[in-house]
């Protein structure tokens, strides 16, 4: 049956169409539209009352108050911020944030009332002063309320898409209350209009109250007081850097207010001058309606993808930007027009507050929230109230002082024709502070983000060497665990092995003798100094006080140090009645350097413990022959100690074969690698032998009939051997290499990338080489997705009685996919890892593979911010929580994949040209859907499937041959009969029984 798949050609509805043109994702639109209907109202109201307010006060005082204004709002801002985070930490925060606006409304009602009703002349003043301090006070409440909410219902990818789409309520507000008003002030007053405003006010709340009650498990219910131990300990983890970050904001968010104020001062100063209070009012409502049209198209359309493709970063920079150059050159050129010059500055000033409002309830408003991210849960609305109310109210004290000040002095030492470009000068500069702050936070924001996954690893490259080492030095010289002495030891051979005998050999002696052992073999790996033995002789002076171990690997230090050793006073060592460490210790030193009779009596000393019955004895004789230069005659003992019943003396001699460099026993340390007993000790020495096993370990690596454990042991192998052939060797199979076998050459190069001192493990060369390979695991992803479509889109009932046998078998098909693209997600995190910092991959990683929505998104925030491939944005799509066709449609547009309707059958075979990148599974599940479809698949897909490496891909291709050709599956019968796979054997056996009942029918051939 031809079943073709026309899923690009559906129409998808009014619905979702609508949210794609808006760039909302549907599980996203019910919270988004319910934020959407609060905030828009809210701020309906409160445009009412801020523009009603407004034209009461410049009615009453002109500008002239304006700066005493910012002055006591800052004051009032800033006590209502530390309420408010006050109130967070000894309530809930939905409570908090349900509760906050209703109380923040009954002072201003009632000051209406006051105003209205009092008949005092210097009440109604204060009245109207207080009236608009408290509606600046609601702003700064209601934008901490908002975007704290969102912040909550959505994580840091949601945000940049439905935050803009929720800010434009703001814009909404700004249209129905601008054209509304001159209508409204026609049949009301202006008290009137504020009581409305609150009612809408409240009416907003309303909305607020149901929409937490129905998220509410977003919202945590324990007062920020009684957060648990654990989480404070990660806040104390990111403290500093938090601190920093927090400061920064702080910064920014106050520059902002900072620069809105100056215009907003000019600006009002200006209308101030040229209309009277009702023509303001009038003026005020109809430049807020053009104004909100703007914003709200700018909102919808273009605001979230800007944000989503050129990050909030640059959105941010948008607003300093304009006003550091947009206002110097929009006066500059009105003055230079005849018609304009009496009017210039009027005009420039309405423009440039045109241009400040529309990026700043645009661009930056929906920037905003996504900076507060970063920050940990638990503290991430606290920090967001104190260090963005705090900010904006002290912003807005510090701009009245300096326009008060700018305003006293500029009357008495600066001209009239230039007082007003003072201001504007002073605008420019704090501009100009403002991208540098924004600059400054970008390098925090991801630092932030990755710190908040994990602590961080200590490394050479962020050690002070010097410094290590006085710590060293005290650690091992106080009292402590004897662990985490050990742990210093460990590091300090790791980041300075040749410099670690500087460290340890003065403290030998105080150190309990496990330790001595451990500082002795680091000083031994870096190499015997003489300048060291008056160190390391007390040791042998007194060896009832010296344990056998210490006492043997100080001996062979002094032997190896010495110029010229007096090897006679080693012979009273290989007596018998010496302890067999040092017994053999001896033995071994006088075969590297003894005389021809010596080196007789050490021999003879070895054989009798390399035969000893003992385990001890044969263990610590194979250990000495690690430092013996020439094995001579002791050779013979290799063969039978490789077989001994102990695994300590066989894994001894694994290290002893390195050490000598035995090139007749490398085919056992390759053998060892097959025994999880001896893998570890057999990765040792083989890494140890450097570029003399290469060879031998590509050999394992690249047979794919060799057990996948072997072959992946082998490779870590080769990622441990640190030569330039050995790193080579990697490149070229990974280029070669599909599947797990790329995933194993992967991980290898990355242990590369992490040793110290390789630094610039990929430059431009394999730079490019590492993006080819991005581009090729990308288009396999668009193969796997088309596949999934595909079979997806399946009737089964177009197979009548097998029905449910192909519903199943389609089913396990799509869910092998599925499996396949996850293997091929985490394959591009590897590649990623090449190229960029592996502690952010690192940190990117983790939030991606987690099942939260919260930390994929940081997770995709991390990624955005750290690579610069030009797949970046394909990147972001492939690995973001989107469905299968989303994913092969954005494939499509970036041309790595053509997709075109096929035949289920013609998939399949597709599909199967690219069997060297399926997974067994997947590829056992294509020949059981062969099987039950009745797809015919050629000779050459069968063959290569039963010369498969994995037994169930063996079983499923005899399966399928079963039921196409009886005929051709009795001549391959026999030759499958020793198959080592005990499911394949069980398989063959009971066809062969079969095969009797088919020659003796040749209709069944």
């Amino acid at each position: 049956m031809e079943l073709k798949n026309d899923w690009l050609t559906v129409n998808r509805g009014v619905l979702p169409r609508l949210l794609q043109w808006v760039n909302l994702r549907p599980e996203e639109s019910e919270r988004t539209w319910m934020m959407f209907a609060f905030y828009t109202t809210v701020s309906v109201g409160l445009r009412w009352a801020e523009d009603s307010t407004v034209a009461l006060f410049l009615d009453e005082y002109g500008t002239d108050l304006l700066p005493w204004m910012y002055i006591a709002s800052a004051g009032l801002g800033a006590g209502l911020v530390f309420l408010y985070s006050w109130l967070q930490k000894i309530f809930p925060l939905r409570r908090v944030i349900v509760a906050i606006a209703p109380c923040m409304v009954m002072p201003l009602v009632l000051l209406v009332l006051l105003h209205w009703g009092t008949h005092v002349s210097y009440l109604a003043v204060i009245s109207i002063f207080l009236l608009r301090l408290w509606v600046d006070a609601l702003y700064v409440v209601n934008d901490l309320n908002t975007s704290i909410v969102a912040n909550q219902l959505f994580n840091i990818r949601e945000i940049k898409r439905t935050y803009p789409l929720v800010s434009s309520g703001l814009l909404i507000a700004d249209v129905i209350s601008g054209f509304s008003l001159p209508w409204l002030v026609q049949f009301a007053k202006l008290n009137n209009v504020i009581l409305i405003g609150c009612v809408m006010i409240l009416l907003g709340s309303g909305i607020l109250f149901y929409l937490t009650h129905h998220y509410r498990a977003a919202f945590p219910e324990t007062p920020q007081k009684l957060i648990p131990e654990e989480q404070a300990s990660r806040q104390r983890f990111v403290k500093s850097p938090l601190k920093d970050y927090v400061w920064q904001l702080f910064a920014f968010v106050g520059l902002l207010q900072v620069i809105g104020l100056l215009i907003d001062f000019q600006y009002l100063r200006e209308l101030q001058s040229n209309l009277d209070d009702r023509e303001l009012a009038s003026f005020l409502g109809l430049f807020g309606g053009m104004l909100g049209l703007c914003e709200l198209l700018t909102q919808w359309f273009i605001s979230s993808r800007l944000i989503e493709r050129m990050g909030v970063f640059f959105t941010a920079t948008l607003l300093p930007i304009t006003v550091g150059f947009l206002l110097p050159a929009v006066l500059i050129f009105l003055n230079l027009v005849p018609a304009m010059q009496s009017q210039s500055f009027f005009w420039g000033l309405i423009i440039l507050k045109f241009c400040d409002e529309l990026l700043r309830y645009t661009f930056v408003m929906s920037s905003g929230p996504v900076l507060y991210q970063p920050i940990p849960e638990a503290i991430r609305s606290r920090m967001q109230t104190l260090s963005g109310g705090n900010a904006e109210a002290i912003a807005t004290g510090l701009t009245g002082l300096v326009i008060f000040a700018t305003l006293f002095l500029g009357g008495r030492f600066v001209p009239v024709s230039l007082q007003k470009w003072v201001l504007v000068g002073e605008t420019m500069v704090v501009a100009g502070a403002c991208l540098k702050v924004v600059w400054e936070l970008r390098s925090r924001y991801v630092e932030l983000l990755v710190l908040s996954v994990a602590r961080g690893n200590l490394s050479a490259a962020n050690v002070g060497l010097r410094f290590f080492k006085q710590g060293v030095v005290k650690a091992l010289g106080e009292n402590g665990s004897e662990a985490d002495k050990r742990s210093c030891i460990e590091l300090l051979a790791q980041i300075d092995s040749p410099g670690a005998a500087e460290v340890l050999a003065p403290l030998l002696v105080k150190l309990p003798p496990d330790l001595q052992c451990q500082s002795l073999e680091v000083m031994l790996v870096g190499g015997a100094n003489p300048a060291y033995l008056p160190a390391i002789r007390p040791l042998l002076e007194q060896p009832e006080a010296t344990t056998p171990e210490v006492f043997a690997l100080a001996l062979r230090y002094v032997w190896l140090a010495e110029p010229n050793p007096n090897l006679s006073l080693l012979e009273e060592y290989l007596h018998p009645r010496q302890n067999s460490l040092i017994r053999a210790t001896a033995a071994a030193l006088v075969l590297r350097q003894g005389t021809p009779m010596q080196k007789v009596a050490a021999t003879k000393t070895m054989r009798r413990m390399l035969t000893h019955k003992q385990e001890w004895e044969r263990v610590n004789g194979v250990r000495a022959l690690r430092e013996a230069i020439y094995l001579q005659a002791l050779r013979v003992h290799i063969p039978n100690l490789l077989q001994d019943e102990s695994l300590r003396v066989r894994c001894a001699v694994l290290e002893m074969i390195a050490a000598t460099h035995s090139e007749e026993y490398y085919s056992a340390l390759i053998a060892a690698l097959y025994y999880k007993s001896t893998r570890s000790t057999a990765m040792l020495a083989l890494v140890r032998l450097e570029n003399e096993a290469l060879e031998m370990l590509l050999q394992v690596a690249t047979n794919i009939y060799k057990p996948e454990v072997v072959r992946m042991y082998a490779w870590r192998t080769i990622g441990q051997i640190s030569t330039q052939e050995a790193m080579e060797s990697l490149w070229q199979n990974l280029e070669t290499s599909w599947g797990t076998t790329r995933d194993h050459i992967l991980r290898s190069l990355l242990k590369i990338h992490k040793q110290p001192g390789i630094a610039g493990l990929v430059d431009r060369f394999y730079e490019s080489r590492v993006e080819n390979l991005i581009k090729q695991e990308l288009g396999f992803l668009g193969e796997i997705y088309a596949a999934y479509i595909d079979f997806k889109t399946i009737d089964p009932l177009g197979y009548d009685q097998l029905s449910q046998r192909i519903l199943t078998v389609s089913e396990l098909m799509q869910r092998a996919l599925v499996e396949l693209e996850l293997d091929v997600k985490e394959r591009l995190l590897l590649l990623l890892k090449l190229l960029y910092s592996p502690d952010k991959m690192q940190a990117a990683a983790f939030n991606l593979r987690s099942q939260s929505g919260v930390n994929l998104a940081r997770g995709l925030e991390i990624l955005e911010h750290t690579v610069t491939s030009p797949s970046k944005c394909l990147l972001l799509n492939i690995l973001d929580n989107r469905s299968q066709q989303e994913k092969l449609q954005h494939l499509i547009e970036a041309k790595v994949v053509v997709y075109e309707n096929m035949l289920i059958s013609d998939r399949l075979h597709k599909l199967l040209l690219l069997s060297n990148l399926l997974s067994d599974w997947c590829l056992a599940c294509c020949f059981h859907f062969a099987q039950i479809t009745r797809i015919r698949l050629t000779s050459a897909e069968i063959l290569a499937a039963l010369r498969h490496p994995t037994g169930f891909v063996r079983e499923a291709a005899i399966a399928y041959l079963n039921m196409v050709s009886h005929r051709l599956l009795l001549e391959i019968l026999p030759q499958l009969q020793d198959d080592p796979h005990p499911l394949v054997a069980a398989q063959v056996k009971d066809l062969l029984k079969k095969s009797h009942e088919w020659a003796s029918d040749p209709r069944l051939l």
